[in-house]
């Protein structure tokens, strides 16, 4: 909800959330959360993923070889020429490389860009992982996601 938020109303939004007593966070806990996600959101090399016509927490729903699939794309840009798959990442150190990337991660992000390849024939897909602990973003080698097998 926040990217769609006026930035000004953004932290006393993020503040209110953060203290919940359900999340059971002390206040540098809040602190933390929220000057990370300060980072992303204002990193100028994610404006696109926060920006007009982006949408949060698609709902993905289809099959993938004979499995079925329900999943949430966390950000996704469609493009007239491209298809952006963003799942954030909140992993301790993050994987620096694309090749360090762990298999499920690749196998997740495979079979999203299986499902949306149905609903945008024709179009790139793209799958990045937004590792908030940086923030970067690591886009997935198409050449792992092809050796998965989807049955």
């Amino acid at each position: 909800m926040l990217p769609e938020m006026p930035v000004a109303e953004r932290p006393a939004a993020a503040r209110r959330w953060l203290a919940r007593p359900a999340h059971g966070l002390d206040e540098a806990a809040r602190e933390e959360i929220w000057a990370e996600t300060l980072r992303v959101l204002d990193h100028p090399d994610f404006a696109d993923l926060f920006g007009p016509g982006s949408r949060a927490e698609v709902p993905l729903v289809g099959t993938v070889g004979t499995r079925p699939l329900a999943a949430q794309i966390d950000r996704l840009v469609v493009t007239e020429t491209e298809v952006k798959i963003v799942d954030f990442k909140t992993n301790r150190p993050p994987p620096r490389t694309a090749e360090e990337i762990p298999g499920l991660y690749v196998a997740q992000m495979a079979a999203y860009r299986h499902a949306l390849r149905r609903i945008y024939p024709g179009l790139a897909i793209r799958c990045l992982l937004l590792w908030t602990d940086g923030p970067f973003i690591t886009e997935v080698d198409p050449g792992r996601m092809d050796a998965v097998v989807l049955s």
